[in-house]
């Protein structure tokens, strides 16, 4: 009994210590709201916002990248397949969420497993280069949908309703609607990854000839995960086309899916929190830069390489190792 009892708080603060970091991230992008409101500064929660669309797809993405070992040049396109499916919609008088998000995660996921059928029969470079190929084919197709806005963009007269009703008209109702898909799809991804579908999922990454020979079909598993990591990345493109009341095929760019690696590899690589966290780095140093110059891009690279080089594990490695520290003295 004395045993059980000295040893039980152990487990317990493992867990605690696993749970900080992301109860700390959540907490801080819900206060936010509150904190522009005491401020008066409303360009904070649209700025915030923006931090949590683009980090859904950036875990999303982490999915792949982190946990998979499939690095993608094509995330884009889900994104802007998403933002279209709710601009077409719109520009045909079709508003309702009810109607466009289920569009948009299907056209996304629709899209991801064609194309992940192709993709995922190839390797290495290879599938960085074809997986570029279909991105750049998806924006062109978009450049080219006159009826759309083709190279212009499309504007959207309102935001999408609920069953009629203007909930997320309001900035910081959208906010938290922003917030609530953030963290249903982290935990969502959480669980997936500590799943056995997740297990198979590293293993794939480490050694996918030894998974085949224990009985698992890696293919399988490589393309339902290509295929979730689209879906996310459509609502992260629904968000996006509500959030901006406009959609651009510069969402489906390959420099965009340049962008949101970047995020992933500052955050930290196979690490959920690090995708959040490398999310609001990369957009809020972004933000800062560009108040100085509009050439903050010729700073922020030599910047990102210093971190590649010397803080291997991203972000979350910086402070997984400051941790450590910490607790050895």
């Amino acid at each position: 009994m004395a045993v059980g009892l000295a040893i039980s708080p152990a487990p317990a603060r493992g867990r605690w210590s696993a749970n900080a970091l992301p109860i700390g991230i959540f907490l801080v992008l819900a206060v936010i709201p509150l904190v522009a409101l005491v401020t008066g500064g409303g360009y904070l929660v649209s700025l915030g916002a923006r931090v949590m669309i683009f980090a859904v797809a950036a875990v999303a993405l982490d999915l792949l990248l982190g946990y998979g070992g499939l690095i993608s040049f094509g995330h884009a396109a889900f994104i802007g397949l998403g933002a279209y499916a709710v601009g077409i919609l719109a520009a045909h008088g079709i508003t309702d969420a009810l109607v466009a998000l289920p569009a948009a995660l299907a056209a996304s996921a629709l899209y991801a497993f064609l194309t992940g059928i192709v993709c995922l029969r190839t390797k290495g470079v290879y599938f960085i280069m074809i997986t570029l190929a279909f991105g750049q084919m998806a924006f062109f197709t978009a450049t080219s949908l006159a009826p759309y806005g083709g190279d212009d963009g499309l504007t959207i007269a309102a935001r999408s309703t609920f069953a009629g009703f203007a909930l997320i008209k309001n900035e910081r109702a959208f906010y938290y609607v922003v917030f609530a898909c953030l963290a249903g799809s982290y935990l969502f991804c959480r669980a997936l990854v500590a799943s056995r579908f997740g297990r198979v999922l590293r293993g794939a990454k480490e050694n996918p000839v030894r998974m085949a020979t224990i009985g698992f079909n890696v293919y399988r598993f490589q393309l339902a995960a290509y295929v979730i990591a689209g879906a996310l990345a459509g609502l992260s493109g629904f968000l996006l086309a509500n959030a901006t009341e406009f959609v651009s095929p510069a969402y489906m760019s390959w420099q965009r899916s340049g962008e949101l690696i970047v995020m992933v590899l500052l955050g930290g690589l196979g690490s959920l929190n690090g995708a959040i966290i490398g999310t609001a780095a990369y957009l809020l140093t972004e933000e800062w830069l560009a108040g100085f110059t509009e050439n903050w891009k010729v700073i922020f690279g030599p910047v990102l390489v210093l971190v590649v080089l010397f803080a291997r594990g991203g972000l979350i490695g910086v402070w997984t190792e400051l941790v450590r520290r910490i607790g050895r003295g």
